[in-house]
């Protein structure tokens, strides 16, 4: 992984084999915006929510991801990563949902939109769903963990 910061924007690149959404939970980040991402997956598994479990597709060959967008948030288990990708195949044809896993097939250039300020934080609901939250925080504590984490 490569990732650099400035603060509020922040480029991560994942290399071929790397665990797409395990990589974003590493990230020292606790709050962010996917803004978005391109590259390439494989070993691809995402849902569709029928209102009570998620409906899931998978895909194992090489695939373009061609839109990626989310949020990385506090949760009980340390950070949740919530985000939709469309992806298109080698025919073109597009498939998309709620990313549930994916490994790098060569490469993934991630772009996040850093919120000072904002914490985002994601609690269980009694639909099952990890529901956000978010919050004004202060930003003189937040900014002191940022600087960690570059």
């Amino acid at each position: 992984m490569i990732r650099v910061t400035n603060g509020r924007e922040a480029i991560v690149r994942l290399v071929d084999g790397e665990d797409l959404v395990q990589s974003l939970r590493e990230i020292d980040i606790d709050s962010a915006v996917i803004v978005g991402a391109i590259g390439m997956l494989r070993a691809l598994r995402f849902g569709y929510w029928n209102g009570r479990t998620y409906e899931e597709k998978e895909i194992e060959n090489p695939v373009e991801l061609i839109s990626m967008q989310g949020t990385i948030a506090r949760s009980a288990d340390g950070r949740a990563v919530h985000c939709h990708v469309s992806t298109a195949g080698r025919d073109g044809v597009a498939h998309g949902g709620h990313l549930l896993a994916a490994t790098v097939a060569n490469t993934a250039e991630i772009a996040l939109l850093l919120i000072p300020g904002i914490a985002l934080d994601r609690r269980r609901e009694s639909n099952g769903l990890l529901g956000l939250f978010p919050s004004l925080e202060d930003v003189a504590s937040h900014e002191a963990v940022q600087k960690l984490g570059t």
